[in-house]
């Protein structure tokens, strides 16, 4: 199947990126809607933590509803779903009602999560999806460098309620441009072994292969990492350092350019070294940074400098390894690419969330709680990385196996 990569690039980009793009804007709001709604701070955040949890939820059953009645119902279904949400959450009376809003707008979003990722193994794998996702993940990059940013003038601009208005904005021109640019990818004569037995039947299947858990989770830690910064920069940085809201959206945007920039090198990296090599040296080159990151700051050396230039770099890495291991998790799997993504996708997010918990129970609003957390997640993922790849034989990293 011949590929326009741009315009797929295009179209799943904007779709993925609907979802997270509610979150980073929502956060600059998060102290205005608990005086405005009379909440608890403790109320406010759950209307943060059930997107998260919607997150984790969604994909397991989007997967296999992707692979039964195809991609483009679903991805449908879905931004539906997320704008009715979103204009619920836009005139939520009560937290309560807002918080119930937003775990249905996270249910809808997750269709954003997995489809995309199923629709890249359906059209190809080995350095081209490589490609594919790389570029997928470059019109991402639009939610955590402009989000922030967008969602503090909106909110100062015209309140909290707003942001809700702007993302159903999005829902809807998201869902026309999927009916003008994107094509369907899984034809029913596809899905005729599809159901929710055979899912079940696929999820058990994942569970035991070592070799998909094991690029599930080096994946899913670097994201992890990634979460932990997410959770605690903003204190660290504007609390501790005294960086002012706004450069601190800027200090935030500059390692999401190095993470979706250099992921853009995975596609041609692939086709030179093979996909397994690329994994194995971006993890080690992410954890040799974060790692030296912790023992110079261990040491007593608390430079904003110094932090900001080695989470570039270790982001840039780690701008390599998410669409790699997302590629060769999927390899082997493409009857039943929408139920890997959704187990893919789960994993991600539990993964994430725990290592942003585990690390909230340290935080002191002092770097190094924050440092050990990312560099922790990247060991995690450095070690997995040696017992899922390190031996492994078979298919030569050389090979491509070109979708038909």
């Amino acid at each position: 199947m011949q590929t326009n990569y741009l315009r797929y690039a295009i179209v799943l980009g904007l779709v993925s990126a609907i979802g997270p793009f509610a979150i980073d804007m929502y956060l600059p709001a998060l102290p205005s809607i608990g005086a405005d709604l009379g909440a608890s701070d403790l109320a406010v955040q759950m209307s943060l933590v059930v997107v998260f949890l919607s997150f984790a939820i969604g994909p397991l059953l989007v997967g296999p509803l992707a692979d039964i009645y195809g991609r483009k119902p679903i991805l449908y279904g879905g931004l539906v779903v997320f704008a009715l949400a979103s204009i619920g959450a836009a005139l939520a009376p009560t937290v309560e009602w807002l918080i119930f809003f937003r775990l249905v707008q996270g249910l809808g979003a997750s269709t954003g999560m997995v489809v995309p990722r199923a629709i890249v193994r359906d059209l190809h794998t080995g350095p081209e999806a490589a490609k594919l996702m790389s570029l997928l993940m470059l019109v991402f990059s639009v939610s955590p460098i402009l989000a922030p940013l967008t969602g503090s003038f909106i909110i100062d601009a015209f309140g909290w309620r707003a942001v809700f208005w702007a993302v159903t904005i999005a829902a809807v021109l998201g869902y026309f441009l999927m009916v003008a640019a994107l094509e369907e990818t899984r034809p029913a004569e596809m899905r005729g072994g599809s159901s929710f037995s055979a899912a079940w039947a696929g999820y058990k299947k994942l569970s035991v292969d070592r070799s998909f858990l094991g690029l599930v989770l080096i994946g899913g830690f670097g994201i992890a990492s990634f979460f932990v910064y997410l959770a605690n920069s903003s204190f660290v940085i504007i609390d501790h350092y005294g960086m002012s809201p706004s450069t601190y959206s800027l200090f935030f945007s500059v390692n999401a350019v190095s993470f979706f920039a250099v992921s853009q090198l995975s596609g041609w990296l692939a086709q030179k070294f093979g996909l397994r090599r690329v994994v194995r040296i971006a993890v080690f080159g992410y954890a040799a940074v974060m790692i030296a990151m912790y023992a110079v700051m261990a040491t007593g050396i608390e430079s904003l400098a110094f932090m900001a230039v080695a989470l570039f770099f270790g982001y840039g890495f780690l701008g390599l390894v998410i669409p790699t291991t997302s590629v060769l998790a999927m390899e082997d799997h493409g009857e039943i690419a929408g139920t890997a993504s959704a187990l893919m996708g789960t994993l991600h997010m539990i993964t994430g969330v725990a290592a942003m918990t585990v690390t909230g129970f340290f935080a002191n609003g002092l770097p190094m709680p924050m440092i050990t957390g990312i560099a922790a997640c990247a060991v995690i993922a450095l070690v997995l990385s040696m017992l899922t790849l390190g031996s492994r034989r078979g298919r030569s990293d050389m090979e491509v196996a070109p979708a038909e």
